[in-house]
């Protein structure tokens, strides 16, 4: 029998290791910036145990982000810009770990795994789309290879195709992680991350895995930003100064609320192709908002997303759940009043309390992911699919 080659030999001494670091990468629809975390992770499955032993965001560059937006969650782009920054971006995460792995003083040789989301340019579940003859799609940028190769480190990468061809719709992934990490017997939680769009991972107590819900709920960061960068040229809403000098209009959060999709069945999933700046200025234009001060915008936008979380977890899960919150909203004390008030009966802290940094948590999930591709074996969760993910590059 002949022998393997080196790369597969590799990967299999790799998978054969009792624990292994690996790096976790995450890139939001934010655009933020690149979120790396170190991990050593030993088992798999509901075994795994998890150390984060470093993590950085580090913020991308203005034209950075214009680049991306030039493409991002629009139906017709310059298909040249999508194939340049495909390469791109994978070459420059990769200048990114690099630097961050000197900043740690760890080799590239003593990382087992990158495990890169890449980023996001479109989400289209048929839902969005509508197109009979077309099934769930998503497309994420920032090829692999070339994060493996700059690197010198396996890389897995491109989760999301994996579950929509088992049947899914390619997110929300984060239901993977939280269950390896998050489920406590005796306690039901929910794990709740307010990144560019609201998702949660509902946890039973009884550790039945038939009642584990994941799914998106609505907008989370995505129309905030989206407005403070336009009406007050502003990254974001940082505290929340401008949401809490205006004030909510409740017509115009009506209608904002009168959309298909909430009243759609979970899991479902969502982005900022649906809850864009198109949708906020039609919801105005049907409940005659259109000239309301752009600090009363804010707040109702903000209001917006507590509203759709809270009348998600009403709608499917037990009262008694404690939440445990993390992603940008998190900083977000608009957003975390308003899910306090509106959830009283509901204990609310960051995930820091579960030993996860809230900032990290996304690209934790990744690097779990990435380690259940290498050694796991699929997880039965609910009605999601049981598949491991990631295309894998070698770095040779």
């Amino acid at each position: 029998m002949k022998a393997l080659n080196t790369n597969l030999q590799h990967l299999t001494g790799i998978a054969q290791k009792t624990q292994r670091i690996g790096i976790g990468l995450m890139s939001g629809t934010s655009l933020d910036g690149l979120d790396i975390a170190l991990c050593r992770i030993a088992g798999t499955g509901l075994q795994t145990q998890f150390e984060l032993l470093n993590f950085t965001t580090i913020p991308y560059p203005d034209r950075f982000k214009a680049e991306v937006r030039s493409v991002f969650s629009k139906r017709q782009v310059d298909l040249e810009k999508v194939c340049l920054l495909n390469d791109f971006i994978g070459a420059y995460h990769a200048e990114l770990i690099l630097k961050s792995l000197k900043d740690w003083s760890t080799k590239p040789s003593d990382v087992d795994f990158i495990a890169s989301h890449g980023q996001t340019i479109y989400h289209a579940p048929k839902r969005l789309h509508r197109q009979e003859e077309y099934p769930n799609a998503t497309l994420q940028i920032g090829d692999g290879d070339h994060v493996a190769v700059k690197t010198g480190i396996l890389t897995i990468s491109d989760f999301r195709q994996k579950h929509i061809a088992a049947g899914g719709e390619g997110a929300p992934l984060a239901l993977y992680g939280d269950v390896l990490l998050g489920r406590k017997d005796g306690e039901d939680r929910i794990l709740l991350n307010i990144g560019g769009i609201a998702n949660l991972t509902y946890l039973p107590g009884d550790g039945d895995m038939t009642k584990v819900l994941c799914s998106d709920i609505g907008p989370g960061n995505t129309l905030i930003d989206t407005f403070s960068r336009t009406l007050f040229n502003r990254a974001y809403d940082e505290d929340s100064i401008i949401a809490f000098s205006g004030a909510v209009n409740e017509d115009l959060l009506n209608s904002l609320l009168r959309h298909p999709f909430f009243g759609e069945p979970s899991p479902k999933t969502t982005g900022p192709e649906l809850f864009s700046e198109e949708y906020v200025r039609k919801a105005q234009e049907r409940s005659g908002t259109s000239h309301i001060e752009a600090k009363d915008l804010i707040a109702t936008i903000s209001a917006f997303t507590g509203r759709a979380i809270v009348d998600f977890i009403n709608a499917y899960i037990p009262a008694a759940a404690k939440i445990f919150v993390s992603g940008g909203g998190a900083r977000n004390p608009f957003v975390v009043q308003y899910l306090q008030k509106h959830l009283p009966q509901s204990h609310i802290a960051d995930t820091a309390q579960l030993g996860i940094n809230p900032d990290a948590k996304e690209a934790i999930l990744f690097a779990l992911l990435g380690n259940e591709a290498i050694a796991g074996e699929p997880l039965a969760i609910g009605n999601n699919p049981a598949v491991l993910m990631g295309k894998f590059s070698f770095a040779g």
